[in-house]
């Protein structure tokens, strides 16, 4: 007789959709990687809406501190919505603290009893501002996500390949868009047959879209400077006039460490206009770091900034960098540092820069563990040899 199959057993089938429901919902992450996400989360959450409570209760000690507190971190929470998101959001409040009641009359049909339980409403008022907050939630992050399509055509891709030399970059945005910059750019020199290679890290006071939006006005800029043959100096003051004029009265300025290379004698011309120092890490194991040159650009139209000159051995390594790395935390608040980072170059001095690169971010995703990014990232490596 030919065998007939069965029908899934009901218990087996409703494990699957319930496997699969969480799948979807947890997009595949285990329990731990929740948590820590919960975590950054949660710690990001309270840095926002705590910013400046601890002064609130100064002078005061007990219940009066913690009530300070307390109400100035209801009205930090509040005001935040829009006014008739508070309204919705207090109703939803008052409806919550009351208990279920009812009431009752007689009619000709004998007694009729109500129920009406409003902390039901006060829930569902609750979902309600939910369901708006995350309406604006993802037009925003829609926003965001074509933002940072755009930031990334700014950025270069692949990096270019110059015979002799091995060049590595990388950049993590705090937020979905960054004010870091990074470029190496192919540039004429003062001889028709003179090509230079321009390297350039900069960091854009501030983070998310503001800064991300001065980062492209600072690109624009620069490439279209960076077309001509002006010496480094100029082109370093053509960048501050722009900069000055698009800075807010100097409190969007920008740090940025410039570099420009002669490929075929290894020298190096530098400008660092208010930047982390770079370190170059000499084949022989020295260590120089890069700080000739002026302050950041756009807080000051008329300033002047110095040219240095050095020149790149074989096996030496220039590491540029922005402070997001330097500066980045873990739990307890302690700072990665230069130091952490000089004993990192040194240690893989003898690999490919790619190798360093990748050993860095390995390295400060240990160190940050769950703590929540604050400020953006971004490393250029260079290596002659």
């Amino acid at each position: 007789m030919p065998r007939t199959s069965q029908a899934p057993q009901p218990e087996s089938s409703l494990k699957v959709e319930a496997q699969r429901f969480w799948q979807r919902v947890t997009e595949g992450m285990a329990v731990h990687q929740l948590w820590s996400q919960f975590e950054r989360d949660a710690r990001s959450s309270y840095r926002f809406y705590s910013a400046g409570l601890a002064e609130r209760g100064e002078g005061q000690t007990g219940f009066h501190r913690g009530w300070a507190v307390a109400k100035a971190l209801f009205w930090a929470i509040i005001e935040k919505l829009s006014p008739a998101r508070r309204v919705l959001l207090l109703l939803a409040l008052i409806l919550l603290f009351f208990p279920a009641g009812g009431f009752s009359y007689e009619g000709q049909a004998g007694r009729v009893s109500f129920q009406l339980n409003l902390q039901i409403w006060g829930g569902l008022l609750m979902f309600v501002v939910l369901l708006l907050e995350l309406a604006d939630r993802v037009v925003m992050k829609r926003d965001l996500e074509i933002a940072k399509d755009i930031q990334s055509w700014l950025l270069p891709g692949a990096p270019l390949q110059i015979p002799g030399y091995q060049i590595a970059y990388a950049t993590r945005p705090a937020n979905t868009v960054a004010g870091d910059y990074y470029d190496v750019i192919l540039r004429p020199g003062q001889a028709l047959s003179d090509d230079r290679v321009l390297f350039v890290v900069a960091d854009v006071a501030g983070k998310s879209i503001p800064a991300a939006m001065l980062m492209a006005t600072f690109q624009a800029s620069l490439r279209t400077l960076s077309s001509s043959r002006a010496s480094l100096a100029e082109l370093v003051a053509g960048l501050n006039h722009y900069a000055c004029s698009n800075s807010q009265g100097g409190s969007r300025f920008t740090t940025a460490f410039m570099a420009e290379l002669d490929p075929a004698t290894g020298d190096l011309a530098c400008v660092n206009a208010g930047h982390n120092a770079p370190i170059l890490r000499r084949g022989s194991g020295a260590v120089e770091r890069l700080e000739v040159g002026g302050i950041p650009m756009g807080i000051l139209e008329n300033t002047s900034y110095q040219v240095e000159t050095t020149r790149l051995g074989a096996g030496d390594h220039l590491v540029i960098f922005t402070d997001g790395v330097v500066e980045a935390i873990n739990a307890k608040g302690d700072e990665y540092g230069e130091a952490e980072l000089i004993q990192l170059v040194d240690r893989r001095a003898a690999g490919a820069p790619s190798e360093l690169l990748r050993g860095l971010l390995e390295e400060l995703d240990v160190f940050v563990g769950s703590t929540p990014q604050h400020d953006d990232m971004t490393c250029l490596l260079l290596k002659r040899g």
